[in-house]
């Protein structure tokens, strides 16, 4: 026994012994810990929901919507949803097609209240909101998209029964089209819908110069978008009046927004004021 002890006192206190006995505990480590660490990649994770058919912006989802499958840890990501609960009765996001087979990603599913409307979203600083009558004829076929520029054109008889046509408003960006119960034309694409609106922003200056052209049917006004073509940017791209003749047309047969005033009682003192007030009602013609 005592031999033995020391023969393994020698064996363990031999330099080159050591070194091979750890360059093969490293090797073991390294060996197991790499098998180990790609299990955990490939052994995959059971029942996550995904998409059994293709769900459309705006969409309800439902437990008929959802199949399951077995995934590699390695593709669910941190914004991947795991579980059915965390799916079902919510929205597909309004700028979402999932696609059938598709995992469930955070971005693509929200809540029906902070379901936004984009048209709106992406209406510049500054602007406000035009919704344009349109039709499919005067679409060009439904040929206008969400962000493609346009042209407002206007049609008119002035006091001398001349015809004008000419255009009004250039570089106008298109920020939505809608049917006419308020649905984007192009969100959805198993449904064939009609366009009945343009949605973009303009400047105070120019909503109100397009909005009193809308309303003056006595000169058998008629208002059109014509396609560029082409998108602009930058400087190029404002939006601007483009036919002088037409706006001075516009104003001279309309009563100047800062010369209409109505009498408001002051709650605070209950003396009537005249207030200013923006409005686009025409002057009176004969």
């Amino acid at each position: 026994m005592n031999n033995l002890v020391i023969a393994l006192k020698r064996f363990f206190s031999n330099k080159n012994t050591v070194t091979i006995l750890g360059v093969i505990a490293v090797v073991l480590i390294l060996f197991f810990g790499y098998r180990m660490q790609i299990k955990k990649q490939v052994n995959p994770v059971k029942n996550i929901p995904v998409a059994s058919q293709t769900i459309q912006p705006r969409t309800k989802i439902t437990a008929d919507m959802i199949d399951y499958i077995d995934v590699s840890p390695i593709v669910l990501q941190s914004n991947v949803y795991r579980n059915r609960e965390a799916v079902i009765d919510k929205y597909s996001n309004y700028n979402t097609v999932i696609p059938a087979g598709s995992l469930f990603y955070h971005e693509a599913i929200v809540k029906e209240e902070d379901l936004p409307d984009s048209a709106f979203i992406e209406v510049p600083e500054g602007q406000v909101p035009y919704n344009f009558p349109v039709t499919t004829a005067t679409t060009y076929g439904n040929s206008m998209y969400p962000k493609n520029y346009i042209d407002i054109y206007m049609k008119a008889v002035n006091e001398n029964g001349q015809l004008m046509v000419g255009k009004l408003i250039e570089n106008v960006q298109i920020l939505a089209v809608k049917d006419s119960s308020g649905r984007n034309v192009f969100e959805n694409s198993t449904e064939s819908r009609t366009p009945a609106y343009l949605i973009f922003g303009l400047e105070d200056e120019l909503n109100i110069l397009l909005r009193k052209a809308s309303y003056m049917s006595s000169y058998s006004v008629v208002l059109f978008p014509v396609p560029h073509g082409i998108t602009i940017s930058g400087e190029e791209g404002e939006t601007m009046v483009s036919s002088q003749t037409l706006k001075n047309f516009i104003n001279a047969n309309t009563v100047p927004n800062d010369e209409i005033k109505t009498d408001v009682t002051d709650t605070t003192t209950g003396d009537k004021t005249n207030p200013k007030q923006d409005t686009t009602t025409p002057k009176k013609e004969s």
